[in-house]
C-alpha cells in the first residue's frame, strides 16, 4: 500500500507549519481552576509560533497560568483532512519590541470586541495527520 493509500498519515514539521500557516482558525486548550477548556481563537503564524490577540478574561488567564498549553487547527475538503497540534508555553507580550513586532502579523480581531493582549504560543512540538476519506473496509479487509 503506498503512502497516498494509507487512511492517516504522519506529517513532518515542514508540512505541518505549512498546513497551519494556512488557516486562521485554531483551538486554545488549557486548564482553568483544575478544568480543560477550549476556546476558539483566530491566529497567524509568525516565525513558527501561534500568535493570538485577546482581552481580560478566562482564556487568558488560562493561557499564560499554565507551563504548557496545546493549539490545534485543521481544515478538510471533499476528499482529506489534516490536523496539526502544537504543544507548547503561551506568553503575554508587554515588551514594546515584540507588541510591536506582533502589530506587523496583519491579525485583528474577527468580532466587534476590543482584544488589548497578543498571546504567543512558543512550540515545544507539532505534530500533523493527513486524513484520507473513504468507505469503512470490509470487515477482515485488515488482520487482527
Amino acid at each position: 500500500m503506498g503512502c497516498m493509500d494509507q487512511p492517516v498519515t504522519a506529517l513532518d514539521d515542514e508540512d505541518s507549519w505549512k498546513l497551519i500557516s494556512g488557516v486562521h482558525l485554531g483551538r486554545l486548550v488549557t486548564v482553568v481552576d483544575g478544568r480543560a477548556e477550549i476556546f476558539p481563537v483566530n491566529f497567524v503564524v509568525q516565525r513558527r509560533s501561534v500568535l493570538f490577540r485577546t482581552a481580560e478574561g478566562t482564556k487568558l488567564f488560562g493561557a499564560v497560568t499554565n507551563d504548557q498549553v496545546l493549539f490545534e487547527a485543521d481544515d478538510h475538503n471533499v476528499a482529506e483532512g489534516w490536523s496539526v497540534i502544537i504543544r507548547g508555553s503561551a506568553k503575554v507580550l508587554f515588551a514594546a519590541d515584540e507588541i510591536h513586532d506582533a502589530e506587523q502579523a496583519g491579525l485583528y480581531p474577527w468580532i466587534a470586541t476590543q482584544k488589548l493582549r497578543f498571546v504567543r504560543v512558543a512550540p515545544t512540538e507539532i505534530t500533523g495527520r493527513r486524513f484520507v476519506f473513504g468507505p469503512e473496509p470490509d470487515v477482515g479487509a485488515f488482520p487482527g
